[in-house]
């Protein structure tokens, strides 16, 4: 399984999600541009000292990220207040990549019509989302939990 983050506005943000990759043992996939410089020395500072503990793989943009090895054969899923398949109801598969929007946007009608499936996580009624890395966090360990995957699990 994978996290990839679609053209990432905030940077605590990205950093929260490094270190849930990290913690959760999986891949991190940034689909550039961001909304904020991201050099190499500011990718190091967001991700403080986690990032030695994920793999981390920028995309100049969604056309790279589609056609890079690391995504081949694997199931886009899109986590979006848009989606059709609730969170508790889908089922995932080992090598899925679970795909977040910008936290200002979410992602552009070409991305939802890419993905495999648009996923949405319930919430009380009259909000309207979860901040981009707590999502990602829900999605990403139901994910790992179905599969067997998580960390330190005797699943």
């Amino acid at each position: 399984m994978r996290l990839a983050l679609f053209q990432p506005d905030i940077p605590q943000n990205l950093g929260a999600n490094i270190r849930l990759a990290a913690c959760l043992g999986v891949a991190l996939d940034i689909i550039e541009p961001c909304g904020f410089p991201l050099t190499d020395r500011a990718l190091r500072r967001t991700a403080m000292d986690y990032d030695e503990n994920v793999r981390i793989t920028r995309h100049s943009g969604w056309a790279a990220f589609r056609e890079a090895p690391e995504i081949a054969g694997r199931r886009i899923i899109l986590m979006t207040t848009r989606g059709g398949e609730m969170l508790d109801r889908f089922r995932f598969k080992a090598n899925d990549c679970i795909l977040m929007g910008r936290e200002s946007a979410g992602a552009p009608e070409d991305i939802h019509k890419a993905a495999d499936a648009e996923v949405r996580i319930p919430l009380a009624e009259g909000v309207r989302s979860l901040n981009v890395a707590m999502a990602a966090g829900l999605a990403l360990w139901e994910g790992l939990r179905q599969t067997g995957q998580l960390p330190g699990s005797n699943a």
